[in-house]
């Protein structure tokens, strides 16, 4: 049985490694070279996030009803469709219909793959494992998206499209591995052949009720993470427009690899030295510096700036992952880690397009400094609120 578990879980690191492979990380520099703006890379990413809005709850649920290995295949057959439609889109509805597909194979594996790890695990009464099953999921997602990006940063003078026949390719692989996985007994079984879609519905909204700790643990993580996206991702637009060389960009993010890796590490030990809630306002504390020091205009610094951004990001996943599992019951697992997924969606449909646009009236680091001073007025307001109702 012990057998059984440990081949699951590297099973599972397997998958992750292929389904994070970041190859296709420099998408906003393909869209670019394909002659989209970036109000119409916002949009496209917008309708991303709005697609995984209305799908997120719903491939939960499926996770939650018929079980984790046939919602993980489905997703990895979105993702093989989303790339070829960018190998052989040219125009920009055809690029938007791309990015509902790749937002259905995001949404068939967001949580999917983490809660069979987790029921694996409860099979074996080893649930207090999760914590370092969570930091190798990170450091196997950091480091396939790692090797992912590096790669494309060699094909980013006029080879981009190779890197979505890699995507493809690795999706294929993907679908392999989760065949060979062995779908867990914890609790799942019970809860699919007994429970409708309407029930698990139910019962989901019902444990959100309960937990507002849960609530406010998912609002945080969705701003949070909102922020620390769209500045990874419009940065591309900065190393464009400075000339960066292919190079040179993987360079940068060879020195992201280590940075994330070491922050993923990391969090373990922070989550047992320090305090739940210091050690989030500590997260958005360096996160505003962050932001707030695009300001100086420089290129080192707005560089140390990305790099920070990606750590904090690093950091944030399986701290928050480890904070939800410890709270949500396990007929609802997937269910509920959608939840959380899908109140990110709702804050990147209106920041993404909002941010690029902003971005072409005026530019990356007058937006992100901006949003830096806002983020840590919201810290002063809420440290003055603390100790207002402390008195």
């Amino acid at each position: 049985m012990i057998k059984i578990m440990h081949r699951n879980l590297h099973l599972g690191y397997g998958y992750t490694a292929l389904a994070f492979f970041g190859i296709t990380s420099l998408w906003v520099i393909f869209l670019q070279q394909r002659g989209l703006s970036l109000v119409q890379i916002g949009l496209c990413e917008s309708l991303f996030h709005l697609t995984s809005l209305l799908s997120e709850v719903p491939s939960g649920i499926l996770a939650d009803r018929f079980g984790d290995k046939p919602v993980l295949i489905a997703g990895r057959v979105a993702a093989i469709c989303h790339a070829l439609i960018m190998l052989t889109a040219h125009s920009f509805w055809w690029f938007a219909l791309g990015f509902v597909l790749q937002a259905w194979a995001y949404n068939l594996q967001s949580g999917t793959i983490e809660a069979l790890l987790y029921d694996t695990l409860a099979d074996h009464q080893a649930t207090d494992k999760f914590a370092v099953v969570t930091k190798n999921m990170n450091l196997t997602i950091e480091l396939a998206d790692t090797i992912g990006v590096l790669l494309a940063g060699w094909f980013i003078h006029g080879y981009l499209a190779l890197t979505y026949w890699l995507y493809a390719a690795a999706a294929v692989l993907a679908m392999i591995v989760i065949l060979a996985l062995r779908e867990p007994q914890h609790a799942k079984a019970t809860v699919a052949t007994t429970n409708s879609i309407w029930q698990i519905t139910r019962a989901a909204a019902h444990w959100l009720h309960q937990l507002p700790q849960l609530r406010r643990l998912m609002l945080f993580h969705a701003a949070f993470s909102a922020i620390g996206t769209t500045y990874y991702y419009y940065f591309q637009s900065v190393m464009t427009s400075h000339g960066f060389s292919g190079p040179l960009i993987s360079g940068i993010l060879v020195m992201t690899a280590i940075l994330n890796v070491g922050g993923v590490q990391l969090t373990p030990w922070l989550q047992k030295q320090v305090s739940q809630l210091k050690l989030l306002i500590t997260l958005t504390l360096l996160l505003t510096i962050s932001l707030t020091s695009a300001f100086w205009v420089n290129i080192g610094w707005l560089v140390a700036s990305y790099l920070a951004v990606n750590v904090l990001q690093a950091v944030i996943e399986p701290l928050l992952s480890n904070y939800y599992n410890r709270l949500i019951p396990s007929g609802q697992r997937a269910t509920l880690l959608s939840v959380a997924s899908m109140l990110f969606s709702v804050v990147m449909i209106l920041m993404f397009p909002i941010i690029g646009w902003l971005i072409e009236r005026s530019n990356f680091t007058t937006v992100f400094g901006v949003l830096g001073c806002g983020l840590g007025l919201l810290l002063l307001i809420g440290f003055i609120f603390k100790k207002h109702y402390q008195h």
